[in-house]
């Protein structure tokens, strides 16, 4: 059985095992306050050219999600994101637990527009019973977006104009941030983001480490007690040297964006197959995810050698399948894989 149906079905890059591994036994202070998370701090500081933002160490995306959000609202208040956006669709309402709302915007692709945003804040002021309904208080995007595609550089510098126009932070979820930096087409750096966003979340779990996720806050007025609700809400890791050692692996020599470039020269290789054979791609997308449409009887075909994740139907013969290649998928599943579309499109 050959596996696409995401990027964190494998445990990590060896590099991360062998140096958890060989530090396995030494002491540490916990917390976070190690030597090792220093470490990593400044390495993630040095390739986002931010040296004054405060990098957090959190075990998953949805607890990242959910403590950012809570941190930046007041009671009153939502978040802005696509109606296909992560925290909308995909963490079984963390969000509303936290108390806030997710208040989402129509998107064809994924992606927020800086004109909906700019609309939806007047049009929430110009009502004379504003105060009877949520304050949009934060926006909430991803890169790469929930359907695989990605902010330009122009789109994010315009939502990062409105936002600070209107005093509104503005949150990235970086959760698959290294396939998005890599990928064909895009046009942002890691810098450039920093410099845009005013929180960023850095995936690791997705991005060959075994778990882990970096909270960088940027702006300095929202920097204040993130420790205290990282605590409250569980993302405090006793052993927090294990998520920091993995991290100063993933930022030393450039191995977050190797691993990454890999996996999307392996997803360029099936989506190539996809359309040599005529198989429609929903998304107009270069990453390592890629979502097709297939007949349910070549999908049961399929299912007999590879798991994929299903992600709807769309009528009832058809269903959409996401196929998504990670840092260790190998050239092996990838040529089986490209073999069986081509014989399906023969």
């Amino acid at each position: 059985m050959y596996r696409f149906a995401s990027d964190y079905q494998e445990g990590c890059h060896p590099r991360i095992l062998k140096a958890l591994t060989q530090t396995n036994l030494e002491q540490t202070v916990g917390y976070g306050c190690d030597p090792y998370c220093d470490t990593a701090r400044d390495l993630i500081r040095a390739a986002a050219k931010a040296p004054d933002a405060d990098v957090h160490f959190l075990m998953g995306g949805t607890q990242a999600n959910a403590t950012v959000v809570s941190a930046l609202l007041r009671p009153h208040q939502g978040v802005l994101c696509a109606e296909t956006g992560h925290i909308a669709v995909h963490e079984s309402g963390a969000i509303e637990a936290t108390g806030h709302k997710v208040i989402t915007l129509p998107s064809a692709d994924g992606k927020l527009t800086a004109k909906q945003v700019e609309d939806f804040i007047n049009d929430h002021y110009a009502d004379a019973n504003h105060e009877h309904t949520v304050q949009p208080g934060m926006v909430y995007i991803s890169h790469p977006t929930e359907n695989g595609t990605l902010y330009t550089r122009r789109e994010l510098y315009d939502l990062s104009r409105i936002c600070r126009a209107y005093h509104v932070p503005l949150y990235m979820d970086g959760a698959r941030l290294a396939y998005a930096l890599t990928a064909g087409g895009n046009d942002l750096t890691l810098e450039e983001i920093a410099a845009k966003v005013d929180v960023l979340c850095i995936g690791g779990t997705k991005c060959g480490a075994l778990f882990g996720e970096a909270v960088m806050i940027l702006k300095k007025g929202l920097k204040s007690d993130f420790r205290y609700l990282l605590k409250q809400r569980g993302g405090m890791l006793a052993k927090g040297r294990l998520l920091g050692l993995q991290f100063l692996t993933l930022f030393t020599d450039g191995l977050y964006t190797e691993i990454a470039e890999k996996a999307n020269r392996q997803a360029d290789k099936i989506r190539d197959a996809l359309k040599k054979s005529e198989f429609p791609l929903l998304y107009q997308g270069n990453s390592n995810q890629i979502f097709t449409v297939v007949t349910d009887d070549i999908l049961a075909v399929w299912n007999e050698s590879f798991a994929f994740d299903v992600w709807g139907k769309t009528d009832k013969y058809h269903t959409v399948i996401r196929i998504c290649t990670s840092w260790a998928t190998d050239d092996e599943a990838v040529k089986e894989l490209i073999d069986a579309i081509k014989n399906a499109g023969a």
